[in-house]
């Protein structure tokens, strides 16, 4: 698992992974609302989809959101379904 960054200059974060079906990235396209970020698209590159990576890439938002003091909105379905599933990270929702 790579480094998680925030792409500001493309409003993405992004973070890289290895799975046992090979490398490859998952990221989510945000806007800017203020203090948050609405996040509108998470996807994962083909070669990681159903290998967890794009749960993993949640989490790893959830925790830089929290050390960074970012409150998430999400708007997705998959970013909407995954924290439903973790109540543990509403304390970094808008």
């Amino acid at each position: 698992m790579g480094p998680f960054t925030d792409a500001t200059d493309e409003n993405r974060f992004e973070q890289e992974f290895d799975s046992e079906t090979g490398h490859g990235r998952v990221w989510a396209d945000y806007a800017v609302r203020g203090g948050a970020r609405m996040i509108l698209h998470v996807e994962a590159e083909q070669g990681l989809r159903g290998s967890g990576a794009a749960g993993r890439f949640m989490q790893s938002m959830a925790e830089y959101a929290r050390e960074k003091g970012l409150k998430l909105f999400p708007r997705c379905s998959y970013a909407v379904a995954w924290h439903k599933r973790h109540p543990d990270y509403d304390d970094v929702l808008a």
